[in-house]
């Protein structure tokens, strides 16, 4: 009898709690993933790096934050082979990530009448963009379907420009490429243009960790992208990365200086020693405006690379 009034009252109590959310991953999830994180977050728990970093990451190289990854044992988060709306045009956001994959009817069943539960609307491909604030990073896994695999025409983009005043990166194709490039606040990486509309594939997760790739991507990640490919650096590391890359900007700068004036002899690639460093930073006196960093942080990378 207790057995049988125990499986009732779970039975009741599993009418009454409302269903988990499968697709959207919940502040529990990102926090696990993210639990290096210590600064804001948003109310989902997704990591917010400061503005500022989003627009200081651009004017830094993707090899010297792709050195730096590299030291602190971050193997896998570069990934390159797109095609991006606006070359020559970098940009950058917090990544919010989303997943797809081929369809399967009882999985689409499921994720659909959760959708409808929770209010959302159109097509699945649209509930990642409806998710995206300013400086947000529309980051996919599309697993590089092309032909029916284009995630986005020009409405969606619009949108995209409209939430993130950035863009996207990916895995995939797009349609309406021309469309696309004629809105504002509005760039991205994708495999390859197809006119074809998406077909036979499905949104199975929303800021999960995912696979761009032979990088892997968590939400929240500082995203680079360029020409020349796109590179994730994880929330925590985020403001260290850049200052470093910064530096090492400064050091290549003014190693350039001292080839052009035949001062540096045959160590064109550097040859720095404290002496070389005491001439560093007279010259960053003389040339406050190249200081894109804090002074602060200026001063303990220098003490750094002073103890190699």
């Amino acid at each position: 009898m207790r057995k049988i009034l125990t499986a009732a009252l779970i039975g009741c109590m599993g009418l009454s709690v409302p269903a988990v959310a499968q697709v959207k991953q919940s502040r529990e999830q990102m926090l696990f993933y993210t639990s290096e994180w210590k600064g804001e977050r948003f109310p989902d728990g997704r990591p917010k790096v400061p503005d500022d970093l989003l627009k200081r990451v651009v004017d830094v190289s993707v090899e010297d934050l792709w050195d730096y990854l590299r030291d602190k044992g971050f193997n896998c988060q570069f990934d390159t082979g797109f095609q991006m709306l606006h070359p020559g045009k970098p940009f950058a956001g917090r990544a919010l990530t989303a997943q797809y994959m081929p369809l399967r009817r009882d999985m689409i069943a499921a994720i659909s009448a959760e959708g409808k539960r929770e209010g959302r609307v159109s097509g699945n491909n649209s509930w990642p963009i409806a998710e995206l604030t300013i400086g947000d990073m529309y980051v996919a896994d599309g697993f590089g379907k092309i032909v029916e695999g284009t995630l986005i025409g020009s409405n969606l983009g619009s949108g995209i420009a409209t939430h993130s005043h950035t863009g996207f990166v990916f895995d995939a194709g797009i349609r309406d490429a021309e469309e696309n490039r004629e809105l504002e606040n509005m760039n991205g990486l994708y495999r390859a243009y197809d006119p074809s509309a998406w077909k036979d594939m499905t949104l199975t997760s929303i800021n999960a960790p995912i696979r761009i790739g032979r990088a892997t991507v968590l939400p929240g990640d500082l995203v680079l992208a360029k020409q020349e490919g796109v590179i994730f650096i994880p929330a925590y590391l985020a403001e260290d990365a850049v200052a470093h890359a910064e530096f090492i900007n400064l050091e290549d700068a003014f190693n350039f200086e001292l080839n052009r004036q035949g001062k540096n002899g045959g160590a064109f690639e550097g040859g720095w020693d404290a002496k070389k460093y005491d001439a560093l930073v007279q010259w960053i006196n003389a040339n406050p405006s190249k200081l894109k960093m804090s002074r602060a942080e200026f001063d303990a990378i220098l003490a750094e690379r002073r103890k190699r």
